[in-house]
């Protein structure tokens, strides 16, 4: 049985370039299709959070519009209801990285507001990325990587990745109102190679140990591809 670390957002809301507060949060599929898949094949998955809070699930996620219909927004809260560890989650800070087979980390416009400044995660990636051992991100989780620069240098630099896309923010009406657009400082604040499929298709790309998804509908084969390198 491996034990995997999922990296999780605190935030509840996420501070437009106007000032507005917008109500934000993990996205639910992020969560709960990597988090059925994994435990379901035998492994432990550990939650972290910034200073420990209980993460807040985006309300938007759990739309049927956003979840598949119906059916999917009730499956989706079923699995986040039964995920205990989501109650109990540890300090970033007490986070001892070799305790772990592999480090994932969910998206949601959460990470938008506290991943990509927080020090603990800037530590946890960048110790991560050096062990080889698998490192997931999806969507907009790959802000936290914008918080392993040390006066202004990244160990991410040159990787290839992708990420929830400008053109897919556009589309979801925020890309005028954010602070800063994701794919954007990913390319010009850290200097990766950037890549992106079809806006809403599941994409992934994988450069060493690193694998990243590019939008909501990318976790679960970021899933699949972790329960292969588990094995």
């Amino acid at each position: 049985m491996a034990k995997v670390l999922f990296v999780v957002s605190g935030a509840t809301y996420w501070v437009l370039k106007d000032g507005t507060r917008y109500a934000t949060g993990y996205w639910a599929e992020e969560f709960a299709a990597p988090y059925k898949a994994i435990t379901e094949a035998g492994h432990q998955v550990v939650v972290a959070t910034p200073n420990g809070v209980t993460p807040n699930v985006d309300m938007m996620s759990l739309r049927p519009s956003m979840a598949g219909g119906e059916q999917g927004a009730l499956e989706l809260e079923e699995i986040i209801r039964s995920a205990e560890v989501m109650r109990r989650p540890l300090q970033l800070s007490d986070v001892r990285l070799e305790d772990y087979d592999a480090v994932y980390l969910p998206g949601g416009h959460g990470p938008m507001s506290d991943l990509w400044l927080d020090a603990d995660v800037g530590r946890i990636l960048t110790a991560q990325l050096a062990s080889g051992k698998p490192l997931a991100i999806v969507c907009h989780a790959p802000a936290s990587i914008l918080a392993t620069r040390i006066h202004g240098k990244s160990p991410f630099t040159g990787y290839r990745i992708t990420c929830f896309t400008d053109e897919e923010e556009e589309a979801v009406g925020l890309a005028s109102r954010a602070p800063w657009l994701l794919e954007t400082e990913l390319k010009e604040k850290i200097g990766v190679e950037f890549s992106r499929g079809e806006k809403w298709k599941p994409y992934m790309v994988e450069d060493h140990n690193l694998i990243t998804g590019q939008n909501p509908a990318s976790a679960a084969i970021l899933a699949e591809r972790l329960l292969v390198l588990l094995k």
